[in-house]
């Protein structure tokens, strides 16, 4: 079988859609930054290459740190003149910007799955779910802020590069609506096309948005701690979440710091297998690159040969590979579970992770084969990973205590509820868990003693959006909790004590 990219999904073609839609902000071969008002020439382009086909791709332009102090004096000045602006007005604004993505839907998504290699389904469901979220805030924000005021200052955005869209845009448009400006960092992984083209219908709209690219070394100190930064906003891993946390202990600064936690699967007298299946193989979406995936299964020993007779053609089902590839030009899309992870460097890292826990007495459950995707002819497949699952990895294995971020399961068996809770605890905290059992009462109890946020009782559960609030326990998460109220809540201010994980409090809202 030979297949073909796609006819107008090739990358020369969707960048020539996004240089035609916002001239701007692109140039033919390079993106430009965002910041004193206007799209600025700034910054030293870096390498890139597509994770979907290696091919070199423009890569994010580098300020230095004078400008990014410089951008973020700007912001200041631009976040008081729209604190004052009516919030019908802020409301008309936000809506025309919502309303110029949709039109170009397509496009943002095309561009996701070229920078970070989302299957075309996924991509646009990213894009949709930030859309369709901000239009609900847009609804509700008369109420929400009642008694309420934006910050001292704009809310400056550091964000993972795995959801540009339904994650970094639309809470930037939810803060904008609160009446502050914005300032935001693309990430170095990818997304920033995808970015660029949203900032630049969103400047459009008289929107006070600032977009830079940059080292985090060098423009930390101004994007996290400046001293006109109002908020941050971090969505990231531990080691650069404890950074931020570290340089804002003493400043007293509002933040919403969002990190990495080890999610985990509990499975104790349980029957129901079909339905659990059916949400392990959703849980392969975009190859479990996303913050509430499930990477760890604890399974109860009896239950392990009916947990393996369930698994294994759930995780030998999985389908990845090129996200554009077809047989004939008016193929639709293939529908995948996930295209490559997001660089080489992660593939090869899984891969000998995977080679570290079997070392070290693990027992390979499944080995992945990456030749098995879906691919062109001759194409570079070295950022494609194949699901793998190793059983009972060893007690000094690095992914005991973080995530994978990618397609690289681990089972523990346990014999006993402590055990159980031990295991599924492991890593200080997580944003999500679940249990698959029978017996409700069991579930509802030992839900209580997860270090998670979310708990599940026999389904999964994910970040939501709208009117579910979001946030971490343990080192999963520091700041402000989010979503729906809160969400509006951690970028005003107002009466009454923020919901969240502060130094000095701890107080959560209901979880059921």
């Amino acid at each position: 079988m030979t297949l073909m990219v796609k006819p107008g999904t090739s990358w020369s073609e969707v960048y020539a859609r996004a240089l035609a839609i916002a001239p701007e902000a692109f140039e033919a071969d390079r993106i430009l930054n965002l910041h004193e008002g206007r799209w600025q020439r700034s910054g030293i382009p870096t390498r890139h290459v597509t994770p979907v086909d290696g091919s070199p791709i423009p890569g994010a332009p580098y300020i230095d740190h004078d400008e990014a102090v410089r951008a973020v004096d700007h912001a200041v000045g631009e976040h008081w003149k729209w604190a004052a602006v009516d919030l019908e007005e802020r409301k008309a604004r936000v809506l025309a910007a919502v309303d110029a993505m949709a039109e170009h839907r397509d496009t943002l998504a095309l561009l996701l799955v070229w920078e970070i290699g989302k299957p075309w389904r996924l991509a646009c469901a990213d894009v949709d779910r930030a859309l369709e979220g901000v239009r609900w805030y847009i609804d509700e924000i008369d109420r929400q802020l009642a008694g309420r005021g934006p910050l001292d200052g704009p809310v400056s955005n550091i964000a993972s590069w795995n959801y540009p869209m339904s994650v970094q845009v639309h809470a930037e448009l939810v803060q904008l609506l609160a009446g502050n400006a914005v300032v935001a960092k693309t990430p170095s992984q990818g997304g920033f096309h995808t970015l660029t083209l949203a900032h630049a219908l969103m400047r459009r709209e008289g929107l006070p948005v600032t977009l830079v690219s940059g080292s985090g070394g060098l423009l930390g100190d101004a994007l996290i701690s400046g001293p006109g930064i109002g908020a941050l906003a971090f969505v990231g891993g531990r080691s650069n979440g404890r950074k931020a946390a570290t340089t804002l202990a003493d400043t007293g600064k509002r933040h919403l710091l969002e990190q990495e936690g080890l999610n985990t699967w509990g499975i104790w007298n349980y029957s129901q297998w079909d339905d659990l299946a059916a949400h392990l193989r959703k849980g392969f979406e975009y190859a479990k690159q996303r913050c509430t995936a499930y990477p760890r299964y604890v399974v109860q020993r009896s239950l392990f040969p009916a947990f393996l007779e369930m698994y294994l053609p759930v995780i030998n089902g999985v389908r990845f590979g090129h996200p554009l590839a077809v047989e004939s030009p008016d193929d639709a899309l293939p529908e995948l579970d996930f295209g490559p992870v997001i660089h080489a460097t992660k593939a090869a890292d899984l891969r000998a992770r995977f080679a570290d826990a079997v070392a070290g007495g693990g027992i390979p459950l499944v080995v992945g084969d990456r030749e098995a995707g879906r691919y062109l002819d001759g194409m570079n497949i070295d950022a494609y990973a194949a699901p793998s699952a190793v059983l009972n990895p060893p007690n000094n294995w690095t992914l005991h205590h973080s995530e994978p971020f990618g397609p690289l399961d681990s089972v523990v068996i346990v014999d006993t509820e402590s055990e159980l809770l031990a295991a599924m605890n492991a890593s200080n905290g997580s944003l999500v868990a679940s249990i698959a059992t029978d017996d409700a009462d069991f579930g509802s109890r030992i839900a209580e003693d997860l270090q998670a946020f979310k708990v599940g009782v026999n389904r999964p559960r994910s970040r939501g959006d709208k009117a579910e609030f979001f946030g971490g326990r343990g080192a999963s998460w520091k700041g402000a909790f989010v979503g729906g109220d809160l969400l509006v809540e951690a970028v005003t201010q107002g009466p009454g004590q923020l919901f969240g994980n502060f130094p000095t409090y701890s107080r959560y809202p209901t979880t059921a």
